[in-house]
């Protein structure tokens, strides 16, 4: 598999599992998640696939700041309900990176249920952002906003879009759309990681 130069050159997330560490899973739970791996799950880059990737970078971020952040240690809230749009995408990235799952997630282990992601995922949430996350252990959160809109497409990739999609493309014209699209990923992941005009970062109150 050869993925695109850029992927490797995109933020990484580092956080630590505690249950990849009681399990022996990884050396002290530590680990480090690429934009290649939202690629793998996903099946293919586009620009919500980044999105959601930058948004679990952001997000974490701004809980943890010199902390390492703890991949089970988060609630996800989703204002979207889970089957309007590409929602579904999202929040399966962001369950990668977090691992805060919805009803079908680890249910932990033994009696006390340690180490339980099942629940901490929820759609429709009363928010003004796309997404909140909220620490279990402080109550500290945050809600975050996307503007894809920001990172505009290449001029003149709507035309080539239509004739791709419908198979009228030649050669030529297939392999520009792919690489117009993949370099709007691409200066999203390099140029607008951190950009306050496309991922829009808003503290939430934390609960008493």
């Amino acid at each position: 598999m050869t993925f695109p130069a850029f992927f490797d050159q995109a933020p990484t997330i580092t956080l630590r599992d505690p249950l990849a560490a009681f399990l022996g899973s990884s050396e002290d739970g530590l680990m480090t998640y690429g934009y290649g791996d939202a690629v793998r799950l996903a099946g293919h880059s586009c620009p919500v696939v980044a999105g959601a990737y930058l948004l679990a970078l952001n997000g974490l971020a701004w809980l943890y700041e010199d902390e390492m952040p703890e991949r089970g240690g988060v609630e996800v809230h989703f204002r979207a309900e889970q089957d309007e749009g590409n929602i579904g995408v999202s929040a399966s990235v962001v369950t990668l990176v977090t691992g805060a799952a919805a009803e079908a997630g680890f249910g932990g282990i033994g009696p006390t249920a340690r180490f339980a992601r099942r629940g901490l995922l929820t759609f429709g949430a009363p928010i003004e952002g796309f997404v909140a996350f909220r620490r279990r252990d402080t109550g500290k959160g945050v809600v975050l906003d996307i503007n894809t809109e920001s990172v505009p497409h290449a001029p003149g990739i709507a035309s080539l879009m239509q004739r791709a999609v419908s198979g009228t493309a030649d050669p030529s014209e297939s392999a520009t759309f792919s690489r117009l699209w993949q370099d709007r990923v691409r200066r999203m992941l390099l140029e607008h990681a951190d950009d306050p005009k496309f991922i829009h970062v808003y503290d939430w109150v934390s609960r008493p």
